[in-house]
């Protein structure tokens, strides 16, 4: 899957899964173009940022009190999908959210999946990630 925003075409599919080309769904919303409307929005495009390897986006998106001095993607791990299992609050309207999820991946040829309950918040009207 090309990373730059230059070659991602709307037919390269959005790793996170809702169908929609990268360009269209959460290319946008890594290149800086325009901000996530809801807590799922987040979640969705920040698993699109670890599948595409994008640290810069995930550093960016995580809340400044909780985040680590440096983010890192591990390249060893290949996304394979997310599922989303339940939304609290976090729509256009809402201050904090709640996504869980299970995030789908293989590592050393070996199918896993991380499962988490993601907290968000709203700060300076952006969404961003708090801990899970």
């Amino acid at each position: 899957m090309p990373n730059s925003a230059g070659t991602a075409a709307f037919g390269v599919p959005c790793p996170c899964g809702s169908g929609a080309g990268y360009a269209a769904c959460c290319g946008p919303l890594h290149h800086g173009e325009r901000q996530a409307s809801t807590a799922e929005a987040l979640m969705r495009s920040r698993y699109a940022a670890y599948a595409r390897g994008d640290a810069d986006y995930l550093f960016r998106t995580w809340h400044p009190r909780t985040r680590p001095a440096e983010v890192t993607t591990d390249s060893d791990v290949v996304w394979t999908g997310l599922e989303i299992t339940d939304v609290e609050a976090g729509g256009v309207d809402d201050d904090h959210g709640v996504v869980e999820f299970t995030a789908h991946f293989v590592q050393d040829g070996r199918p896993d999946a991380m499962h988490e309950r993601s907290r968000f918040a709203r700060r300076a009207g952006r969404w961003v990630y708090v801990d899970g």
